[in-house]
């Protein structure tokens, strides 16, 4: 995992005061890279390194996972092709094997070098081949181009910006800012996260200027025309599945294999632990995997309303399974707060991404892991969110499909499942009569984003991938290991596993009144209250205690002189109002959109101080 700058200039040459700013810009992020640092400076029209005279940029920090040693330094060369890359390449041991059968020679051993021979072998589309997160710049002298390309899931960053003739890259986009004629917020973009909550669904930032590369493509920039073209080198190909038993076997098996590779590793591993369904099946799979061995790692509260601790007691004792506790105070995530805000570079929607940054730092601090499994993924590919259940009822009952929509409701209330766990004021974003009836703080009318379109569940659970949930967690959990110079790994979003459970028919994903059934059905060695879990937590703090007390006086401290009234996003006034009914109890208020505004307020404030 590391951090990655680039810059092109497509009319003219950079000089070396140039190169002293991108030096500096790619050093801006060096916690994501601690252990070695290089740079490039690459006239293309001469095929020669400079650092006084040059169009192509590259500079490079490296936390060391693969290949300690100083073969894995980038940016690397081979043949005049060049390659900066941020993240892993888990498949590689297999590509590489199948490219020396092709004759192909490699003089180091990591997972950078395979990616260089593959293209000069297959060219950009052979990159559907790569099993992993990723975000690489490659420049081919040869060929006179540059491809960007990232991962099919939005797990590694790379953010881009233009100026007249200049285009520039980044991991982050505190990166670029600096290279920005004019810093503005985006008002669309920050208008429809404060109304809906939406983030990270589009290209755009929160910043004017300043795009993302789109999961699942390659950008290439030719130098002779400087045509700049998108090309997807990966989609979807989906056959429904039916079968349970069947299905329940291929599933597991993959997962098995995702984390197989996933624990290829020159430093040692560690997986968060929750007690929940997605944690712990990663956990006993990997420590099987890991022959005993798995370290797993649990926060735990003094609250035990907010705390998973009996879960966690259960699993490990009934597994055997090495777990360190983590004490999560909420004094420790409070005063995270500023620090938040600088790594993740956008405004994002409750504090459990303060409570994740916080749980990442004590980590590292009581352990010697530098890589880390998460369950992230799981919920969006096993329709694991209550959302989906009312989804799969509203079609039922379309279908006029009466006897599956009654054994559905009888057995969720038999089971106390999903159907008694439903909140009229959480499922607003999923219900358009109740966005425009409350809230109306926001100056700008924007057009929603219909997340509630669920005439067919398996593009629901794609636009869920690919737009509406995976991609902020992927950021959010990307800022905040790389905070600490930790690298997490995602399982369940190895692409055959996604590819997979799309294709499973609804019935398998959801039965019985139970969420996430194949997944439940399939892990038997789970222990049955594990495994046949009711409720789903998650990462739990006293998020709405802490609005209506901890942070009362600088909620209304903040919008009583509130930069956001000031640019014209939001009426302080309403607002404030707003959060008054909150504090009265109104049932209408959810606790996230005040949070969300409130870090929103924060957010802008050190944005546009000068």
């Amino acid at each position: 995992m590391c951090g990655i700058f680039g810059a092109v200039n497509l009319t003219s040459y950079f000089n070396k005061k140039d190169y002293l700013q991108y030096v500096s810009l790619t050093d801006l992020v060096s916690y994501r890279g601690p252990n070695a640092f290089s740079y490039a400076g690459i006239d293309h029209r001469d095929n020669v390194k400079s650092d006084v005279k040059f169009n192509i940029f590259l500079g490079h920090r490296r936390l060391s996972i693969i290949d300690l040693s100083k073969d894995g330094i980038q940016p690397m060369e081979d043949n005049n092709v060049f390659i900066v890359f941020n993240g892993e390449i888990f498949n590689y041991i297999e590509l590489k094997e199948e490219l020396i059968q092709k004759g192909v020679n490699f003089k180091t051993k990591t997972d950078t070098e395979v990616i260089l021979k593959l293209y000069e072998k297959y060219g950009e589309k052979s990159f559907d081949k790569l099993n992993g997160m990723w975000a690489f710049i490659i420049v081919d002298l040869n060929k006179k181009r540059v491809v960007i390309s990232r991962d099919r899931f939005s797990i590694k960053p790379v953010y881009y910006c233009r100026t007249d003739d200049s285009i520039f890259f980044g991991s982050e986009i505190k990166q670029l800012i600096p290279l920005l004629q004019k810093k503005e917020i985006n008002d669309t973009i920050l208008s429809l996260f404060l109304r809906q909550g939406i983030i990270d669904h589009t290209e755009d930032t929160f910043i004017k200027g300043i795009k993302k590369v789109n999961p699942k493509t390659n950008l290439i920039i030719d130098l002779i025309s400087n045509e700049i073209k998108e090309q997807k080198y990966w989609d979807y190909e989906l056959v429904e599945i039916t079968n349970l038993e069947k299905a329940g076997d291929e599933f597991k098996q993959l997962l098995i294999d995702s984390l197989r590779i996933r624990l290829r590793s020159d430093v040692e591993i560690g997986s968060l632990l929750s007690g929940g369904l997605d944690s712990s099946t990663l956990s006993i799979i990997g420590n099987n995997l890991q022959n005993g061995n798995l370290k797993t790692y649990s926060v735990v509260s003094k609250d035990k309303k907010h705390s998973e601790e009996k879960f966690i007691d259960l699993f490990v004792k009934k597994t055997g399974i090495f777990n360190q506790k983590i004490l999560l105070e909420p004094e420790d995530i409070i005063k995270n707060f500023d620090k938040v805000l600088y790594y993740q570079d956008e405004p994002f929607s409750n504090f459990i991404v303060m409570a994740h940054y916080t749980i990442l730092a004590k980590l590292k601090a009581s352990s010697n892991i530098t890589v880390v499994l998460s369950g992230q993924g799981g919920d969006e590919i096993m329709m694991g969110y209550l959302r989906y259940y009312f989804f799969y009822m509203k079609n039922l009952a379309k279908r006029k499909d009466y006897s599956t929509f009654i054994k559905e409701i009888f057995f969720s209330i038999l089971n106390r499942t999903v159907i008694m766990q439903y909140q009229k004021s959480a499922a607003k974003r999923y219900r358009p009569d109740q966005l425009n009836k409350y809230g109306k703080y926001v100056r700008r009318e924007v057009e929603f984003q219909k997340v509630w379109n669920s005439d067919d569940m398996v593009k629901a659970q794609i636009r869920d991938i690919d737009q509406y949930s995976v991609p902020i967690l992927n950021r959010y959990e990307d800022r905040n290991s790389m905070a600490h110079s930790l690298e997490i790994r995602l399982p369940f979003l190895d692409h055959r596993i996604v590819n997979y459970s799309l294709s499973l028919a609804t019935s398998l994903k959801i039965n019985k009144g139970w969420n996430k059934y194949l997944m439940r059905y399939s892990m038997s060695e789970l222990p049955k209250e594990i495994r046949w879990r009711r409720d789903k937590k998650g990462f739990i703090i006293p998020e709405q205690v802490w609005l209506k007390n901890q942070f009362r006086k600088d909620i209304i401290d903040s919008f009583s002189d509130s930069i956001l009234d000031k640019i014209g996003i939001i009426d302080k006034n309403i607002f404030l109002s707003y959060y008054h009914m909150y504090l009265n109890n109104n049932k209408n208020v959810h606790y996230t959109e005040i949070a969300r505004t409130y870090i929103a307020e924060k957010w802008a404030r050190k944005m546009l101080e000068k």
